[in-house]
């Protein structure tokens, strides 16, 4: 089985429920709480291409910060939310989960079976 990586923040309800799932499967990943290992724009970029999925759509909306960029109105680039996003990680969906040439944002964690499937 190729290497799974699980990008977190370790006090996230969500990224908890989704480490006790795949530790009750037995399956071995490493965890990377992006507070304490930031992403670089290219890994976040490369994360989005492997979900598949546009900078916009990662975006936490029902963050303040998210609320006081007005992000919700204003018309910001892919490439501008993408900067926002590496400068401001309270702005990312979480967890997000890499598995060789695929990634998945695993919201709600069960959607992490559809990375082990076919």
């Amino acid at each position: 089985m190729e290497k799974i990586i699980v990008y977190e923040k370790s006090t996230c309800t969500t990224c908890r429920k989704l480490n006790k799932i795949l530790s009750e499967k037995g399956i071995k990943y490493d965890r990377i709480d992006y507070y304490d290992q930031p992403f670089s724009k290219k890994k976040l970029n490369s994360l989005l291409h492997k979900m598949k999925i546009s900078a916009h759509e990662i975006l936490r909306k029902n963050d303040q910060m998210y609320k006081s960029l007005d992000l919700k109105n204003k018309k910001y680039s892919e490439e501008e939310i993408l900067d926002l996003l590496v400068l401001q990680p309270d702005l990312i969906q979480r967890p997000i989960v890499e598995i060789g040439d695929r990634a998945i944002l695993a919201r709600p964690p069960e959607r992490i079976n559809e990375l082990f499937e076919n």
